[in-house]
C-alpha cells in the first residue's frame, strides 16, 4: 500500500462531503446532487479501505458491494452496512432524470450518513495511521539520511 494514495482517496471524499455540504446551504438546494457527492464520498472511503489492504476496488458505484468486500478485511463494517445499501442508489440514480424522488429527508439522511461513514472507527483508525506513516517520511526527508559512525 502506498500510504500517499490511499490518503488521496481520504482527501477526494472529504471534498465531496465538503461540496455536499455547500450544496446543502443553496436555494433551492439541489436534492439529487448532494445525495450523489454523499454516496461519492462513501464509495471512495470503501475504496481507500481496500487500497489499504492491498485490494484493487472493481470499477463498481455498489457500495454494498464494496462494504462487503472492507468485511473481509475488518467485521465491524457490518455496522455500516444499512447505510451503504440506502447510499447506493445515488451513485447514478440521481445524476438521470429516473423512477426515483429525491426529498429534503433524503438529503438530510445521506449528509447524516456519509458523515457517520467519514467518523466510522475503522476509516478513523486507518487515516490516523496515514498521517503518521506520512509525517514520518516528511521527517526523514527534512532530517536527511541518517548517519551513524
Amino acid at each position: 500500500m502506498q500510504a500517499e494514495y490511499v490518503q488521496e482517496w481520504f482527501v477526494v471524499a472529504d471534498r465531496d462531503i465538503a461540496a455536499a455540504d455547500y450544496l446543502a446551504t443553496m436555494h433551492p438546494q439541489p436534492y439529487e446532487i448532494i445525495c450523489y457527492h454523499c454516496q461519492q464520498a462513501v464509495e471512495k472511503y470503501l475504496k481507500a479501505f481496500l487500497l489499504s489492504n492491498d485490494i484493487k476496488p472493481p470499477h463498481s458505484h455498489d457500495l454494498e458491494q464494496l462494504c462487503n468486500m472492507c468485511q473481509s478485511y475488518e467485521p465491524a463494517f457490518s455496522e455500516i452496512q444499512e447505510l451503504c445499501s440506502v447510499l447506493t442508489q445515488y451513485g447514478s440514480q440521481s445524476r438521470y432524470p429516473s423512477e426515483i424522488e429525491v426529498h429534503e429527508r433524503h438529503m438530510l439522511q445521506a449528509l447524516s450518513y456519509a458523515q457517520q461513514v467519514k467518523e466510522f472507527t475503522p476509516l478513523g483508525t486507518l487515516r490516523s495511521e496515514l498521517n503518521y506513516k506520512l509525517n514520518e517520511l516528511l521527517d526523514a526527508e527534512r532530517n536527511g539520511p541518517s548517519m551513524s559512525y
